[in-house]
């Protein structure tokens, strides 16, 4: 079943017109990240860092492309500035899926503290997060999408480690 999520969440960014997409390394991810090396519609270009993805995603949509980036949590303190001067100032629609590394099932202590706060920066920053636990919730995920062009705005999908177990 996790495959067949990974292609539905592949599948929903390409009918979504999203033909290019940065990610950072993270093991919640690869599964996605695997097929999205097999989705030719979606030129993938490896990420360092998660500032440095989101100016690449910048990069691309000022050249006419619809981008998107799949990160981790940890990151999101590092990208507040390049969010809010850069995404969000020009206006860059640009879906986030998000590993939210550090909610309950999370085996590595050392994610829960940016689990705290993830929300709250989400929020501070009036980006609009939908937060997906079970399998099922990727139903949500062409709306989500379409808003995020619709309205020219940054969205966070976070996906925790409940929606990756019973995706399994």
């Amino acid at each position: 079943m996790a495959k067949d999520i990974d292609r539905r969440i592949i599948g929903d960014f390409v009918d979504n017109g999203v033909d290019f997409v940065t990610s950072v390394p993270c093991k919640q991810l690869a599964g996605v990240i695997e097929v999205l090396d097999q989705t030719p519609a979606i030129k993938h270009v490896p990420s360092n860092k998660e500032d440095e993805g989101m100016g690449l995603c910048a990069g691309a949509y000022l050249g006419g492309g619809r981008p998107a980036i799949f990160m981790q949590n940890t990151a999101l303190g590092v990208v507040v500035n390049t969010l809010a001067t850069l995404i969000q100032f020009y206006q860059i629609p640009l879906p986030m899926l998000i590993s939210y590394r550090g909610e309950v099932g999370e085996p590595v202590a050392c994610q829960v503290e940016m689990a705290l706060h993830t929300k709250a920066i989400l929020n501070q920053l009036h980006i609009p997060t939908y937060h997906f636990h079970r399998p099922e919730d990727v139903e949500e995920l062409p709306g989500i999408l379409n808003h995020a062009q619709m309205c020219s705005k940054p969205v966070a999908i976070l996906t925790d480690a409940t929606f990756w177990r019973t995706a399994t």
